[in-house]
């Protein structure tokens, strides 16, 4: 069982990572929200990450459709231009922003659970995504992400319990908007 404490916190966790992972920059407005329609998320494609445990494994997904303003937007995160960039590219930046996001996501739930391990981004037909219930998962929700009122993706969380999963977290304090880079040493 999932306590609605841990679904709270799971949720804020989710919104605060899509949100820092997919900004292009400081300045680029992400707003996250719960939806309640599954339909609503027409995407073609999905990348899949994990986070698990021996208590759960956490799903995310992240949705996107290679239309002109993904491109645009996902070719600002790698600060190259959009025109020279290939599909192969493209799904190289957006698996990216899913580490960084998946990487954040394992990061706050490190403070509450022990011995997790993270999955490397899988792409995958959207139409995959259509079976999470037969996982019966203990949790799923699904939200819908606005970029700078110009670009809307979707994302799904889904939980799947091995034991009682219950956890606080602090959500008063507010987060420094900073966006995850990748360095080279």
């Amino acid at each position: 069982m999932i306590t609605q404490q841990a679904k709270d916190g799971f949720d804020y966790i989710v919104k605060s990572a899509l949100s820092s992972a997919l900004s292009e920059s400081s300045d680029s407005r992400c707003d996250v929200e719960v939806i309640d329609n599954v339909k609503d998320i027409t995407e073609k494609k999905v990348v899949l990450l994990t986070v698990s445990s021996y208590l759960f494994r956490v799903m995310t997904m992240i949705y996107f459709t290679l239309n002109r303003e993904t491109k645009q937007h996902f070719a600002a995160i790698n600060r190259a231009d959009a025109e020279s960039m290939t599909e192969s590219d493209f799904l190289d930046v957006i698996c990216e922003c899913g580490n960084i996001f998946c990487g954040t996501l394992n990061r706050e739930l490190a403070h509450h659970f022990p011995h997790l391990g993270m999955s490397t981004p899988n792409v995958l037909d959207r139409d995959c995504v259509d079976y999470l219930q037969e996982l019966e998962a203990g949790y799923i929700k699904h939200f819908k992400i606005s970029i700078n009122e110009t670009l809307t993706m979707h994302a799904s969380l889904c939980v799947c319990d091995f034991a009682d999963i219950d956890f606080a977290v602090d959500m008063t304090q507010a987060e420094e908007e900073t966006n995850g880079e990748l360095e080279l040493f």
